[in-house]
């Protein structure tokens, strides 16, 4: 039977988990747990937090940003990955196309093994070197190259047994707003951005588990950011596209989904056809979003359990696994490329 999961991802503060944490945790609405670096010390540390959390809650999803470079939320006794930019040039420049499936195997091995689901990776944006937030987070400037490195990256994760994560659809590399702090806004026309930045959900569409929607409002398109449009999700993901697996929000904390209350953009990205939304950093309006939720009685999803991780790794084999050390020796060898 096919479990049932909240459509809620948020996340918490500390390395332990608060009465108040286990007390949410445990709601119906609350399907994910996005973990950062605040909630990370050690190997030990991070497996114990995980197997108190599946105490509390078997059908939860829990998730990371693990991309590399400046995103890496676990560093000790975790392999050091460079940015996605680094990795892909290091490739070119040795003729290893091996190198980054290896390196997406390596590092999804290692957060299975400390029982994390779901890695929010690749970031299938264009680095046209405008996006403050962007940057070397991305494969490449060269749609070709974004298209083919990421298709190998995630070829990488699901030879080890996780879901991939596309980010951020449609596209977040031809703004230079940080849709953090602001929300950026992209003029371009549809047919120009389906043969640019979409390019790359085209193609993979068949690969990619997650979507995961920008924050960023494309305003000769709709004049809503992708989580809350019908059109974004419906029209063009789903039907122009023919995206069959998940779609979810970025943090709806961020200041570029808007000014509006937690509650009302829930309500607007479920209504536009999101399956799972992610809230950070505000547990009064979180917990404001599980009374909305109460009151309109939001269904659960039994598609969230399709990024529910099977797999187990043992750590300790992972640590002598001969693909692991061959990918930990190339990486001693890494240096920065240009």
């Amino acid at each position: 039977m096919t479990e049932s999961y909240g459509r809620l991802m948020i996340d918490f503060e500390g390395k332990n988990l608060s009465n108040e944490d286990k007390f949410l945790f445990s709601n119906k609405h609350i399907g994910g747990l996005i973990l950062f670096s605040r909630n990370f010390d050690s190997y030990d540390q991070l497996n114990n937090l995980v197997n108190e959390i599946h105490t509390i809650k078997e059908n939860i999803i829990i998730a990371v940003d693990q991309e590399g470079g400046r995103v890496q939320r676990f560093e000790k006794e975790f392999t050091k990955i460079p940015s996605m930019n680094q990795a892909s040039l290091f490739a070119k420049k040795n003729n290893d196309p091996e190198f980054i499936k290896d390196l997406a195997w390596l590092v999804s091995s290692e957060l299975i093994a400390a029982g994390i689901d779901i890695n929010f990776a690749p970031v299938l944006d264009i680095n046209r070197n405008i996006s403050s937030i962007i940057g070397d987070r991305s494969f490449s400037n060269d749609i070709a190259e974004v298209i083919k490195n990421t298709s190998t990256y995630i070829d990488g994760m699901h030879e080890a047994g996780m879901k991939s994560t596309g980010k951020h659809f449609p596209g977040h590399g031809n703004v230079i707003e940080d849709s953090h702090i602001e929300l950026p806004i992209d003029e371009r026309e549809l047919n120009d951005l389906m043969n640019t930045d979409i390019k790359p959900y085209t193609e993979l569409k068949d690969k990619l588990d997650v979507i995961m929607c920008a924050h960023i409002l494309f305003s000769s398109v709709d004049n809503k950011i992708p989580s809350f449009s019908n059109i974004w999700i419906n029209d063009i993901l789903r039907n122009k596209i023919n995206y069959k697996g998940l779609i979810f929000s970025d943090d709806l904390s961020m200041q570029g989904s808007g000014n509006q209350s937690l509650a009302s953009k829930v309500r607007m990205s479920f209504d536009a056809g999101c399956d799972m939304v992610i809230i950070c950093n505000n547990r009064i309006g979180v917990k404001e979003v599980i009374y909305h939720l109460d009151e309109t009685e939001v269904e659960q999803s039994e598609k969230i359990s399709e990024i529910k991780s099977s797999k187990k790794i043992n750590w300790n084999d992972l640590l002598n696994d001969k693909r692991a050390l061959a990918t930990k020796e190339k990486l001693k060898n890494f240096k920065e490329l240009k």
